[in-house]
């Protein structure tokens, strides 16, 4: 089979590769429909996640159509089409009871980081059973490849931890699809603000669509200072970081109000300061949070009842024998307009 293969920090390339098979009883074996690239899969170029290593097919997202289980799968059979979900999780040790499957003492998020990935024709998903979804009738596929990831990551990571309430004013740091993700379901809360801060014009009037209700440049003016002057010189109850660099997780804490929540998303490979000078008397909660995907049964339902429309996300198609070119417009977003891409194995 074909695959898209990590060779190191910058190095990537479309190979051939086994195809993979079952190694324990709880896994699946699927075949790739739909799949895409996170923004996950960029830091790991950038050498930001050094456990993944030389040869490693990337990916950790995607729907597909069971080809194969082991024999201690009992709630999914040959031909059933499923949504894979980033996190796998064995259901059975410490951190899945806790609802923790981000920290599954076998499982976690492996897929394209500890283990081979979806970027690939077919893919082997551990602990099926409890790692796997049903797609209903008569879903869009591709509105699910958005429940593998970015909607669970920015509800549980973003408006879960930043315990976004109604009445809220909220800012986003990051317009990409992780912080659209977290805008788009803020409003389950009924916030009164959704601030929006970017470098993108394109991404910022795109957030518009989407139900913030202000947005900053924070190349072209003072993001800070706007932020004040939007809430009164108080700050913002809820700061969301959705980019993963120093600089946007100052900034958010530079915008927030006494007894705010900030809510860290993004992976960060270099450390940032903690300002704990100007916060250490604000009554401050900071949470950091790998997905758990606790909340997919309740997204997809609520996709699949056309509640909210992850397919606003997705601007680009490709095939994904041209996945090369795909992450090509995915690193260049602000050149292409580029917010999610689905890659389609035809």
């Amino acid at each position: 089979m074909k695959a898209l293969v990590y060779h190191g920090p910058g190095k990537k390339s479309w190979d051939e590769k086994p195809k993979p098979t079952i190694t324990e009883a709880t896994d699946a074996i699927v075949k790739i429909y739909k799949t895409t690239i996170c923004g996950t899969d960029l830091h790991i170029l950038k050498g930001d996640v050094p456990e993944v290593t030389d040869g490693r097919i990337l990916g950790h997202e995607g729907v597909g159509i069971i080809e194969e289980v082991g024999t201690a799968v009992t709630n999914f059979k040959k031909g059933d089409r499923v949504l894979i979900s980033c996190i796998s999780s064995c259901g059975k040790c410490d951190y899945c009871k806790k609802g923790m499957y981000s920290h599954c003492e076998k499982g976690g998020w492996i897929l394209g980081h500890l283990i081979d990935g979806t970027q690939a024709e077919y893919v082997r998903t551990p602990f099926a059973d409890t790692s796997l979804y049903h797609i209903p009738e008569n879903t869009d596929e591709e509105a699910m490849v958005m429940l593998s990831d970015i909607l669970p990551t920015g509800f549980e990571c973003g408006v879960l931890n930043g315990h976004v309430k109604p009445g809220d004013t909220v800012a986003i740091v990051g317009a990409g699809p992780i912080g659209l993700a977290a805008l788009l379901t803020a409003q389950f809360y009924t916030p009164a603000a959704i601030i929006m801060i970017d470098v993108d014009d394109y991404r910022l009037e795109q957030t518009k669509t989407f139900g913030a209700t202000h947005t900053i440049n924070s190349e072209k003016e003072d993001a800070a200072a706007k932020v004040l002057s939007i809430t009164e010189n108080k700050g913002v109850d809820v700061a969301i970081e959705a980019v993963g660099v120093p600089a946007t997780f100052e900034l958010c804490q530079s915008i927030i109000t006494a007894g705010g929540h900030i809510a860290n998303i993004g992976v960060h490979g270099k450390s940032a300061v903690l300002h704990l000078e100007t916060l250490w008397s604000k009554n401050i909660t900071i949470t950091t949070r790998l997905v758990d995907t606790v909340t997919t049964p309740m997204l997809l339902k609520t996709v699949s009842s056309k509640k909210i429309d992850p397919t606003k996300l997705i601007t680009h198609h490709f095939n994904l024998n041209d996945i090369v070119n795909a992450y090509d417009t995915f690193q260049n977003a602000a050149r292409d307009k580029t917010l999610k891409v689905i890659l389609t194995n035809e």
